[in-house]
């Protein structure tokens, strides 16, 4: 089913809409900045609460980019939203993220192949267990490819996201020695939100602070403007994407 307006996301144009990957960082400023310097014919297509929704033309495809704001209740809102009501296929989170293993570095560019959590997110599935939140298999090949193409080493592996930026417990080493590459916000509920409509989902970070000595950070700014290297990647991963069959959101 498409519609034109949820409590969240209103269309301007319901004309253009939005494409069939949706590319998300939680800026909307970094969103703003994708779309005016790498599409053509774009369209502000969303503006409820300043989480700016893009779409516009990549390579001759239509691609479409809209922040997701903070935090999994964020992003969980709008990639339900999007799957279930405006017939997006893909959403691929572009962000930010601190690295928690000493083999990852500033900038290097991380994909999540699955997403640990230390959020209640998953309880409103009501299962007698715990969920492993993973990305969508052809979604990371197909990311990884570009990737090799592109001459990016992109690390795979599992990320952390986590309810707490702010946290009294620092916990974050812990999940490194485990193996975790890097702590976000977003990914398991973006995870979690996509395994459950049948949907398709993958987060790319790029490092902006390293969580251990010598705790280097990138600033507001480079955050928003100098990730271009990830932007690009995933810009020519959706294009690969929309070869892809088109899938409906399960009930």
């Amino acid at each position: 089913m498409s519609i034109v307006k949820t409590p969240h996301i209103n269309l301007i144009d319901e004309k253009i809409g939005f494409g069939k990957t949706v590319l998300m960082p939680g800026d909307p400023l970094r969103a703003k900045y994708i779309a005016e310097n790498f599409l053509d014919k774009v369209v502000l297509v969303n503006n409820i609460r300043g989480v700016q929704g893009y779409t516009g033309y990549y390579k001759g495809v239509k691609i479409s980019v809209m922040a997701s704001g903070m935090g999994m209740p964020s992003i969980g809102i709008y990639s339900y939203e999007l799957y279930k009501y405006f017939g997006v296929q893909n959403i691929m989170r572009i962000g930010s993220a601190g690295a928690i293993s000493e083999n990852v570095k500033l900038r290097d560019i991380v994909a999540g192949l699955g997403a640990c959590t230390n959020s209640n997110f998953q309880n409103q599935y009501c299962l007698n267990g715990h969920i492993a939140p993973i990305c969508d298999y052809e979604m990371l090949t197909t990311a990884k490819k570009i990737a090799q193409k592109m001459n990016i080493n992109m690390l795979v592996g599992n990320l952390l996201s986590s309810d707490t930026f702010y946290d009294d417990t620092t916990p974050a080493s812990n999940w490194g020695k485990i193996g975790c590459l890097a702590v976000e916000m977003e990914a398991a509920a973006l995870y979690m939100t996509a395994l459950r409509l049948g949907m398709r989902a993958l987060a790319v970070c790029t490092i902006s602070d390293l969580v251990y000595p010598p705790f280097d950070t990138l600033s507001a700014t480079e955050r928003e403007q100098t990730f271009t290297q990830m932007m690009s990647l995933a810009l020519d991963t959706a294009v690969e994407l929309d070869k892809l069959p088109v899938i409906k959101p399960k009930d």
